[in-house]
């Protein structure tokens, strides 16, 4: 402690339940530091802080000590770039976060790691530009995307070759052209 308040190391309990091991400054947890659960005292992040938010590069886990998130944070939420994980450790998404949703440039991916969707997200959904690719990783779909649904010109593809143009209002298929 300085002057009253909790500088350097230390930890936070709950209940006899350990719910922060990390560093503080001024009376808030800043530097690094590990956050867990106050029920059962299982991890539930570890990574950096700054006035008592967390701030910086760190990691989440689902209190199994499974990660489900590393990447960037600012003001407590997901900012910047990071990866989302399945609960089998499997990568799941990649790209960009603001406010702690999808934002920017990103990829999907399913269980068995293979790519099955890239393009542009806005809160969260794709939102943009994308491409969607089947279990054999070849490209099926290519068009524009608003909250999250098939929204615009698009392409649509068979075996790796075009077949249509197509035109999407909210998800569904307005027009088609054979190409």
């Amino acid at each position: 402690y300085l002057d009253g308040e909790r500088n350097g190391k230390g930890k936070e309990y709950y209940d006899d339940k350990l719910i922060f091991d990390g560093e503080y400054l001024n009376g808030k947890r800043s530097g690094k530091g590990k956050e867990y659960y106050i029920i059962d005292g299982k991890l539930i992040y570890a990574g950096e802080f700054l006035n008592g938010e967390r701030n910086g590069k760190g990691k989440d886990y689902n209190g199994d000590d499974k990660l489900i998130f590393e990447g960037e944070y600012l003001n407590g939420k997901r900012n910047g770039k990071g990866k989302e994980y399945y609960e089998d450790g499997d990568l799941k998404f990649e790209g960009g976060y603001l406010n702690a949703k999808r934002n920017g440039k990103g990829k999907e991916y399913n269980k068995d790691g293979k790519l099955m969707f890239e393009g542009e997200y806005l809160n969260g959904e794709r939102n943009g530009k994308g491409k969607e690719y089947n279990e054999d990783c070849e490209l099926e779909f290519e068009g524009e995307y608003l909250n999250g649904k098939r929204n615009g010109k698009g392409k649509i593809y068979y075996n790796g070759k075009l077949i249509f143009e197509s035109e999407y209002s909210n998800g569904k298929l307005i027009k088609t052209s054979i190409k």
